[in-house]
């Protein structure tokens, strides 16, 4: 069952809590940095990002585990398209300069 605006609330207001913002400025602040993204790649990544040669005969890989496997994370996390991903992806990248590229959404 859904629940009715209408209805009272179950907690009775001697019992209920009561937030007030003291500093304006500093909640304000606070409420903005949720916003904020920090995303990190460390060096062991990064070494890990581009596949190790197959030494095999055909076409060689493009991307490593390591670099799909982020992709589909940060895909599933923001609720991403492939093709956002992918994008979004290679801003991060690009933000942070390394020098990598995102795996491609078609592949």
């Amino acid at each position: 069952m859904g629940h009715d605006p209408r209805m009272k609330s179950r907690v009775h207001p001697k019992y209920k809590t009561k937030y007030r913002a003291g500093n304006w400025a500093e909640y304000d602040q606070t409420l903005v940095q949720r916003g904020g993204i920090t995303l990190w790649i460390s060096e062991g990544a990064v070494d890990d990002w581009k596949p190790v040669p197959s030494g095999g005969r055909g076409g060689q890989r493009k991307f490593s585990d390591h670099a799909i496997e982020t992709a589909l994370v940060l895909q599933l996390v923001f609720k991403l398209p492939l093709r956002q991903t992918e994008g979004f992806l290679r801003s991060v990248l690009s933000l942070m300069g390394v020098d990598l590229e995102a795996p491609d959404h078609s592949g």
